[in-house]
């Protein structure tokens, strides 16, 4: 299912770069947190070649930027996942096609503090740790203390992916801290050696320890051939086939030697 939705986004998009018209305008792009330093790096390159364009960037979250497209409060919505049926059936009662490109693959990495000696779990232990029923780092193979768990929020599209893939339909435990973006999982986790959280791959610092996956190490490559556990596809959303400048932005996003690059400049995995 997954390898149709890339393969529907990328035929998507392949007949859309054949459209040609263009206008200079103001583009709104709002949304995941994950695909914001993409949208970030991106807009502004783009800007640099075509300066009577102006971006307004704004990083709220999966399901606000899909929202945010079937509302018409943006132009371009960004999403770190597919988007719901009951998103497809709102579009279509507000009377919007949603139409899906796909910018990138990503991998949702399990991060702690560089000080916590564990290095490695597998991925029972992990659902253990988001589910509640491992509170202590003694528990898989670490100091006795008590195990600091850090979520993103519901309206994440991170969130939605870590639930499925790696609870497995667990609830998450409600002793688990839900914070609203990437950026504040990394800063929390940098500040707690008893914490462990996760991130988008682009967002791995040497402020953070990333953990190995049933002896798999996250890395471009890893998520590239399919053997990281966690991989995903992030997405951009519009309301219908994309025209003027928002079409000109999106060829500019999937060219290998233009949009690509700002992909890759982001420690994200380029699809092209």
């Amino acid at each position: 299912m997954k390898g149709l939705k890339k393969l529907a986004a990328v035929a998507i998009s392949g007949c859309a770069l054949l459209a040609s018209p263009v206008f200079a305008g103001q583009l709104s792009v709002n949304g995941s947190t994950t695909v914001l330093p993409i949208m970030q790096a991106a807009t502004e390159a783009y800007t640099n070649d075509n300066p009577e364009t102006t971006f307004s960037v704004a990083g709220t979250g999966s399901g606000n930027g899909i929202r945010a497209v079937i509302d018409g409060m943006a132009d371009i919505g960004m999403s770190s996942r597919w988007i719901k049926d009951s998103e497809v059936k709102q579009a279509h009662e507000n009377g919007v096609y949603i139409v899906p490109f796909a910018v990138a693959s990503d991998g949702i990495v399990p991060v702690v503090h560089p000080d916590n000696p564990v290095k490695e779990l597998t991925s029972e232990q992990l659902r253990g740790i988001y589910n509640g029923s491992i509170t202590n780092w003694k528990e898989v193979g670490g100091e006795d203390k008590r195990i600091v768990s850090i979520s993103r929020d519901s309206s994440s599209g991170t969130y939605g992916v870590w639930v499925d893939t790696v609870l497995k339909g667990d609830r998450v435990s409600p002793a688990t801290q839900l914070l609203p973006s990437n950026g504040a999982i990394v800063q929390a986790v940098t500040s707690n050696r008893n914490a462990i959280g996760y991130v988008g791959i682009g967002y791995l610092n040497d402020k953070l320890q990333p953990l190995k996956l049933d002896g798999v190490e996250p890395s471009h490559d890893t998520v590239r051939d399919g053997s990281w556990p966690v991989a995903r596809t992030l997405w951009v959303f519009t309301n219908n086939w994309p025209q003027g400048e928002t079409l000109k932005f999106i060829q500019y996003v999937l060219h290998p030697e233009q949009g690509q690059k700002a992909v890759e400049s982001t420690g994200y995995v380029p699809l092209y």
